[in-house]
């Protein structure tokens, strides 16, 4: 058969051309449509800017020497801040200047600018502090990708922030005040001096300040010796030091780190090749000993964020702070020995301890053993999230008894229970809202007390309760008592939350319990007792060593919750726990006991 000549076309039917035609022109639309969508936000924000800045001009007359870089006292970094135990010995010290280790521009892997400015800020050596076409772009960005992926600071802004006390607040005046500070810092300094600064400055993640510290953190090596890879990670950082966190999140960081590269790739600072080599490459990482003198990691970590929380990363960072704790070293030795002495294996799980003072809230003890993971970098004791088990029904009880219900002479049939709110539903999955209940060991014992049944930790008879008192009631309480996990499901309260279905802290728990013990007070977990700010003056403001206590229920409905308890110990699931002296618990396991309190 001849191919037909070039050119040539097979006839085509009138209604598949016009409808052709027809797609055709609907699609063109669609993208006119989107194109016009996108200029109209980027139309409209630079607008908003144009009128924030009319408006704002008022606004930079009675800046004055906010705006001043004279006036201005840039924010210190010259002197660490130590944190103390309750007995004055050393925890730690949060670096400054000395752990930071400043190194000159000529002294940094030339990678490091290079993807810094790639990822941060392309512009840089063509704008005057603030880039109004960078701001332009990250909109359009936005638009196209339907969500915020690109922010509009400069590198200069950015230091602005970290060098001078600007406010946090999202106002126009303070974006004023940023800008005009940023153009004030892009005329006094040479481009060079201003990225050697930042790249001093910034926080990537990990108590690592400054590319030195970053460097040596993650990959053991100074600054000059960072490959192309390696830079890229850490040039990706400063963003979500948190959310990168490569330790934790190999993934994220990888991503991040390729998004780095990308963007090198599209700013010709690398070739195409070379950006093939290097997204195929692993991260690499090799942890660096820097920080290895802190004691009790976990309550220092604690401590720290804290600390950032009232005071921000620049301050903190900025050293000077003497930050003293209620820690006791006894208590977290007598803490860490409990655990090791029942979890000795490798392969044993990871296990968690704290002890709060029910007078007044001050954590005594808060430490945690991970077997076999020495360079774990989770707090177990605040950041982490675990069903709490049966340990959770000691809120079912107390939800009980605040109605007016008196567990010694209330009781249910203990057996097998299934709520079916729904006639269709399954037990298995839980489909038509079907709970299903059995006791652990399968085995039951007819009608029974309330306190009888907390004793056997009969999940039958608190599932009963827990419907009677409702979910709601429970959650509420659990909030009273101290549980700041958010106890509800799609905004509900959940039947199976009564036997310990939702993941909440040890901190939480711990909170919880001592306001039991404490008679029905709820005192917030204290960690800190003194700030001494740098020039030996306490800060009084900050409200640290003050207990912050509230009646959360009656001393008499406490009285007979921990009454139960402490039988519990005594007679019940909570024997292994009795040591000759009073006390009062409730133990908890979840299944397969992935879980055990």
């Amino acid at each position: 058969m001849t191919p037909p000549a070039r050119g040539s076309r097979r006839p085509v039917p009138d209604d598949e051309f016009f409808g052709a035609r027809r797609r055709k022109r609907k699609r063109g639309e669609r993208k006119r449509l989107r194109r016009r969508a996108a200029l109209l936000a980027v139309l409209a924000a630079t607008t908003l800017l144009l009128v924030a800045a009319g408006a704002g001009l008022t606004s930079v007359a009675t800046l004055g020497s906010s705006c001043d870089l004279d006036a201005l006292k840039p924010v210190s970094i010259g002197e660490n801040s130590f944190i103390y135990a309750a007995d004055g010995t050393t925890l730690g010290a949060i670096p400054a200047e000395q752990n930071r280790q400043p190194v000159p521009l000529g002294r940094v892997s030339s990678w490091l600018p290079a993807a810094t400015i790639a990822i941060e800020d392309r512009r840089f050596y063509e704008h005057d502090g603030i880039d109004m076409s960078g701001i332009a772009r990250a909109v359009w960005a936005d638009v196209r990708a339907g969500k915020v992926v690109q922010g509009g600071s400069t590198i200069t802004q950015q230091l602005v922030r970290n060098l001078y006390p600007v406010s946090r607040e999202r106002t126009i005046e303070r974006k004023i005040k940023e800008a005009c500070l940023a153009i004030k810092l892009d005329r006094a300094q040479t481009k060079r001096e201003i990225l050697s600064s930042y790249l001093n400055y910034v926080y990537y993640g990990n108590l690592a300040y400054g590319a030195e510290a970053a460097a040596q953190t993650y990959f053991s090596k100074h600054a000059h010796d960072l490959n192309l890879t390696e830079a890229a990670l850490i040039a990706g950082m400063p963003q979500a030091p948190s959310s990168y966190d490569p330790f934790n999140k190999t993934e994220v960081a990888t991503f991040r780190r390729n998004q780095v590269l990308r963007a090198m790739l599209e700013t010709g600072a690398i070739s195409r090749g070379q950006y093939g080599w290097a997204v195929k490459r692993p991260l690499g990482l090799e942890a660096g000993k820097l920080y290895t003198t802190i004691r009790e990691p976990y309550f220092f970590s604690y401590v720290r964020e804290q600390l950032i929380a009232r005071y921000g990363v620049a301050t903190v960072r900025s050293g000077g702070l003497k930050v003293y704790t209620t820690i006791n070293p006894r208590f977290q030795r007598i803490a860490k020995r409990a655990i090791k002495k029942t979890l000795y294996e490798k392969t044993d799980p990871a296990a968690a301890v704290i002890s709060i003072n029910p007078a007044n809230g001050a954590i005594r003890a808060m430490t945690a053993v991970t077997p076999g993971s020495k360079k774990n970098q989770f707090n177990l004791l605040s950041q982490a999230r675990r069903q709490a088990g049966s340990t959770f029904k000691t809120f079912v009880l107390a939800a009980a008894v605040d109605q007016g219900v008196d567990p010694s002479t209330t009781g249910y049939v203990s057996a097998p229970f299934y709520y079916k709110p729904d006639p269709i539903g399954d037990c298995e999955d839980g489909s038509g809202g079907w709970w299903c209940v059995q006791t652990y060991s399968h085995s039951y014992s007819g009608w029974t007390s309330i306190a009888r049944a907390t004793l056997s930790s009969d999940n039958t008879v608190y599932a009963q309760l827990t419907l009677d008192v409702t979910p709601k009631a429970v959650g509420k309480m659990a909030r009273k008592l101290g549980v700041k996990t958010e106890l509800r499901v799609d905004g509900a309260y959940v039947p199976s939350m009564g036997l310990g279905s939702i993941a909440v802290s040890p901190l939480d728990m711990a909170s919880a319990y001592a306001t039991l013990a404490g008679g029905g007070v709820a005192c917030e977990p204290m960690s800190i007792r003194k700030v001494v700010l740098p020039g030996a003056q306490t800060d009084g403001r900050a409200g640290w060593g003050k207990k912050k206590c509230r009646r959360a229920i009656s001393e008499g409905e406490a009285y007979t919750v921990t009454q139960i308890l402490e039988e519990n110990v005594d007679y019940g699931t909570g024997t292994a726990a009795s040591y000759g002296h009073p006390a009062a618990g409730k133990t908890g396991t979840t299944d397969n006991h992935a879980d055990a309190w």
